[in-house]
């Protein structure tokens, strides 16, 4: 028996919850919600309607919601888990077409709303904000994807098991991806739709959740790769601080004057370089060996298993 569970965070969604709740029980076996401290009585309209309610007593913030959702996940088992948003934006009759891939061996099934044509309806602000993490999410991972910031996602056991998010804010959707990488997790992208004609839809600032999204990002960027934050530039400023340098020389040599000011700035460019390039490299190495260091544990662990299991079965016998 497969359990498919569909989980969502909610914030004060009293309004519309119960449309989403009872779409969702048409496709999976159980319904989990996340209530974040909402002052409404969503909690109660989702346990009303059979939803498995976990209630963080004040709001901690969209990746908290979804570290709940992946425990939960984790503690009952589940085989398939689709994350979707509580406000009414995502079409529960789409989870089909996200469990699908699942079937064939696809650990992370993302729902965009940018592939076959589409995002016509998504306003143009959104678009380039999205198209910017979506950049910066390559950057930071080596990811490429549509669509990163989706909230309307499939997982499957490989998945659930391997991504254990840090953060609490709504970074959390840039994280996984970085995850994805980090696990080797298969993952496919299919077409979903978004509504934006609905009141009450974001709890935040687009502004603010970009550049908080951006700033998550940029800080992940400088742990997992350290020689496009640091080495990359600290190498294009010691370059053309060189060249800069010969053109200062060559003009002394041709009986001009250098200029205290500005030869003190060239130096002090160099120098800084320099020092990113190595930084970068000493991050870079410290990196590899922090990540040898997991696979490592990884690998013992999964020997105790082992061990264990044939330990257990010689008891039986």
């Amino acid at each position: 028996m497969t359990l498919t569970i569909a989980a969502m965070p909610a914030y004060n969604e009293s309004h519309v919850i119960a449309e989403v709740i009872l779409g969702c029980k048409k496709y999976v076996d159980k319904v989990i919600v996340v209530d974040d401290g909402s002052s409404d009585n969503t909690a109660e309209i989702a346990e009303s309607l059979g939803g498995y309610v976990v209630r963080h007593e004040v709001n901690k913030g969209y990746g908290a919601a979804l570290k709940s959702c992946f425990k939960l996940a984790r503690e009952f088992h589940a085989d398939e888990m689709v994350i979707i948003d509580s406000d009414g934006q995502h079409n529960p009759d789409e989870i089909p077409q996200l469990l699908e891939p699942l079937k064939h061996g696809v650990d992370l099934v993302i729902g965009s709303r940018f592939i076959n044509g589409n995002g016509k309806n998504v306003p143009t602000y959104r678009k380039i904000g999205m198209k910017i993490l979506d950049i910066a999410t390559y950057f930071a991972g080596g990811i490429h994807v549509t669509d990163s910031q989706s909230g309307f996602r499939a997982y499957g056991k490989k998945a659930i098991e391997n991504i254990w998010l840090k953060g609490d804010d709504m970074s959390a959707g840039s994280e996984i991806l970085l995850y994805t990488r980090d696990h080797n997790l298969k993952f496919v992208e299919v077409e979903i739709h978004c509504r934006y004609d609905l009141d009450q839809c974001s709890s935040q600032n687009p502004f603010v959740h970009g550049l908080n999204v951006m700033l998550q990002i940029l800080k992940d960027m400088e742990l997992r790769r350290p020689l496009y934050c640091f080495t990359v530039p600290g190498m294009v400023s010691v370059i053309a601080g060189l060249f800069i340098g010969m053109k200062f020389l060559q003009d002394f040599y041709s009986g001009g004057s250098l200029r205290f000011g500005p030869t003190l700035l060239l130096i002090l460019i160099m120098l800084v370089g320099i020092l990113m390039v190595f930084t970068g490299i000493i991050l870079h190495t410290i990196s590899k060996m922090i990540s040898q260091i997991v696979s490592n544990q990884k690998e013992i662990e999964s020997l105790d298993k082992v061990f264990e299991y044939r330990f257990e079965y010689k008891s039986d016998e």
